[in-house]
C-alpha cells in the first residue's frame, strides 16, 4: 500500500473531472483524478459525441432533399455501416489514449481503478491495473470532488434484466443495426435513438409511459411526435410495460400493461438515470451509498438536514448531484467548484452571489438543451409551466418558423414554432423553446438573452440579420408587443 499527497484529488475522468482538474491546476494547485473506465467519460465514448455522429448523416440527408436542385443529386439512402465507421471514428474507437496524453500533458496525475472514500480527505484507488487487491490511499489537502456521473437506470420490470436489454451505452456503440428495435422511455434518450435507428433502416417501436418529450413545451413534444409517426416509428405513448422476455432465438416479447404485444431483435431502456455512487464508500461519511449527492450553492455535499458533509472538504459536480444532467452544464459546475476550491484554499475571495464568478445560477435559471430528434428541439430556462409553478408573474408568446424568411429559404416545406416566456414584472425573458430543423444555432441567443437578463427594450436593438432563422426573435418581440 502506497500514500500520495495531493492538493485536490477528483473521482471521475469524464469531462467533468477533466474541467474541475484543469482549474485546479490553472489555479497553481495539484491534482489528482482517478477513473475506473475511460478517460473521457460518458459523453465521449457512448453519448454525446457518438450518439450525435449517429444522427448527423441522417439530417444531412434531410436538409438535402428538402431543397429541390440538392434533392436531384441524391440516388440512393443512408449507408449505414458508413454512418457506424464515422461514429466509431468521434468515439476514438473506444481507446482513450488520447485523453490520457492530455492529462499528463496538463500536469494531472491519473490513478486508474474505483475510487472509494476511506475517511476524510482519503480516497482509495481499489483494483489498481486490474488487482482487485490493489489499493493506493490518496490523501487530499483541500478538497475531494466526486465527478462520477450517472448510468441508465433499469426499471423494475419483470423480464427485463433477464432480455439482456440495451441501455444508452449499448445503443450508442452497435455496430449492426437490428432489423426491429424496441424502445423503453419517451425522453431525450428515446427519442433521439428513434430518430437515429428509424433512419439506418430499423422498425423502431416506442413506449412511454410519460408521453414523448414531457419536459419541454407541450407544442414542441407534439411536433417532434408527429415527425416520429411520420418517419414510421410504432408510438405507445402513455403506456405502461408489463413484462419481457427474450426467447431461444434471441427475440424479445415486450406485452403492455394493456395486452399488446410488442416483437423486437432488441430493447433499449431509456428511462431515466440513477447515480454512480454505490462503490463511493460514501458509508464513511455518513451518506448512503447508491445515492444522488445533495449540494450547497458552493457545490459541497450536504446530508438530508442540509448539513455540510465532513466539515466542507468532499463536492460533487456533474450528474451526481442532479442539478443539471447534461454535460456543458456539469462542465460548467467544474469551471466554478474547481476555481472556488482554489480561491478557498489560497484564502481569497469567493462569490457566490447570483450570477458571480463561483456560482453556478445557470442551473436553475438559464439550463440550456438541445434534443437532435427530427425536428431539433432548442430548450432554455423555464417552460410556461415551470415559471407559472415558481410563482413568477409571466406571459408567454409563440411565433411560427415556417412565416420567417430566413426559414422558407433554409428548406422548402419549412415547418416549425418558436416561444418565449417573459416576467412581466422584470420585463426580461425566462424561457425560449424553438422546434424545427437546425433550431439548435438558436440557442446560444437564448442563453444570452436569459443569463444576461437583457431587458425586452434593449432586445429590440439586437437587430437579427436578414434573412436568417434568428429573425424570429424579432417576430416573438413584436407578437408580445401586440398581444401586450
Amino acid at each position: 500500500m502506497s500514500e500520495t499527497i495531493f492538493d485536490v484529488i477528483v473521482i471521475g475522468a469524464g469531462p467533468v473531472g477533466e474541467n474541475v482538474a484543469d482549474r485546479i491546476l490553472h489555479g497553481g494547485l495539484t491534482a489528482a483524478i482517478v477513473e475506473r473506465e475511460l478517460v473521457g467519460g460518458e459523453c465521449s465514448y457512448w453519448a454525446c459525441m457518438p450518439t450525435k455522429a449517429l444522427l448527423r448523416d441522417a439530417a444531412a440527408l434531410r436538409a438535402a432533399r428538402a431543397l429541390p436542385g440538392a434533392r436531384q443529386a441524391i440516388t440512393g439512402d443512408l449507408d449505414a455501416t458508413a454512418v457506424l465507421r464515422r461514429r466509431d471514428g468521434f468515439a476514438s474507437n473506444w481507446d482513450d489514449a488520447g485523453q490520457v496524453d492530455w492529462l499528463e500533458g496538463a500536469g494531472v496525475t491519473l490513478f486508474r481503478g474505483q475510487g472509494r472514500i476511506g475517511g476524510e480527505r482519503t480516497v482509495d484507488v481499489v483494483g489498481v491495473d486490474d488487482v482487485d487487491d490493489v489499493v493506493t490511499t490518496l490523501q487530499a489537502r483541500h478538497a475531494v470532488v466526486v465527478a462520477t456521473g450517472s448510468s441508465a437506470r433499469i426499471p423494475a420490470i419483470p423480464g427485463l434484466i433477464d432480455a439482456r436489454p440495451w441501455t444508452s451505452r449499448e445503443a450508442a456503440s452497435a455496430h449492426t443495426v437490428p432489423e426491429r428495435l424496441a424502445i423503453i422511455g419517451g425522453g431525450v434518450v428515446g427519442t433521439e435513438m428513434a430518430t437515429a435507428y428509424t433512419a439506418l433502416g430499423a422498425q423502431v417501436t416506442l413506449v412511454s409511459l410519460d408521453g414523448i418529450l414531457p419536459t419541454v413545451e407541450p407544442y414542441a413534444a407534439e411536433y417532434v411526435m408527429d415527425s416520429l409517426k411520420e418517419s414510421g416509428v410504432a408510438l405507445h405513448p402513455r403506456s405502461e410495460p408489463a413484462e419481457v422476455h427474450r426467447d431461444e432465438s434471441g427475440t424479445v416479447h415486450l406485452t403492455l400493461v394493456d395486452g399488446t404485444t410488442i416483437v423486437s431483435d432488441e430493447i433499449l431502456v431509456a428511462a431515466g438515470r440513477t447515480p454512480n455512487t454505490s462503490q463511493l464508500g460514501l458509508e464513511h461519511v455518513g451518506l448512503t451509498p447508491g445515492q444522488w449527492l445533495h449540494v450547497d450553492d458552493s457545490l459541497r455535499v450536504v446530508d438530508a438536514a442540509e448539513s455540510t458533509v465532513g466539515g466542507g472538504w468532499l463536492y460533487a459536480a456533474g450528474d451526481v448531484n442532479r442539478r443539471a444532467l447534461l454535460t456543458h452544464h456539469g462542465k460548467y459546475q467544474a469551471r466554478a467548484v474547481g476555481d472556488l476550491i482554489v480561491a478557498r484554499a489560497q484564502g481569497t475571495q469567493v462569490d457566490l452571489s447570483p450570477w458571480g464568478r463561483h456560482a453556478v445560477t445557470a442551473d436553475d435559471r438559464a439550463v440550456t438543451q438541445v434534443i437532435f430528434s427530427d425536428p431539433e428541439v432548442v430548450a432554455v430556462g423555464l417552460t410556461l409551466r415551470a415559471a407559472t409553478e415558481a410563482g413568477l408573474d409571466v406571459r408567454a408568446v409563440e411565433h411560427d418558423l415556417d412565416a420567417v424568411a430566413g426559414a422558407a429559404l433554409h428548406a422548402d416545406g419549412y415547418h416549425g414554432r418558436a416561444s418565449m416566456v417573459v416576467d412581466q414584472a422584470r420585463n426580461v425573458i425566462v424561457g425560449f423553446t424553438a422546434v424545427g430543423p437546425d433550431v439548435a444555432e438558436l440557442v446560444q441567443a437564448a442563453a444570452i438573452a436569459i443569463a444576461g437578463e437583457v431587458p425586452l427594450d434593449r432586445l429590440w436593438h439586437a437587430v437579427p440579420a436578414y434573412p436568417t432563422v434568428s429573425e424570429i426573435w424579432l417576430r416573438l418581440l413584436e407578437t408580445y408587443g401586440r398581444e401586450g
